[in-house]
């Protein structure tokens, strides 16, 4: 997958665990948690579905390079550089 296809990813993933939240003016540089109504629970739930739709497996001492999307992109790019989107 590309940078642009592991960002709608995570676009996607974010937008099923808070339907309610806008998405449209995220700053990839910000925090997830800075921008949206995220708990530890939802930002778990976002580990789970990266495992469940890609089998990408996050050890917990690296979730915090998942704290914002341009992070999130940059740490998920070599693992998921193999996977074709679908």
């Amino acid at each position: 997958m590309t940078p642009a296809e592991i960002r709608d990813e995570i676009l996607d993933i974010l937008s099923e665990i808070a339907p309610d939240e806008d998405l449209t003016d995220l700053d990839d540089a910000r925090s997830f948690r800075e921008q949206m109504e995220l708990d530890s629970m939802d930002f778990l739930d976002i580990v789970m579905e990266l495992r469940k739709r890609h089998r990408v497996q996050i050890p917990d001492d690296e979730y915090g390079n998942l704290a914002s999307m341009s992070s999130t992109v940059q740490y998920l790019e070599p693992k998921m550089r193999d996977i074709v989107a679908a």
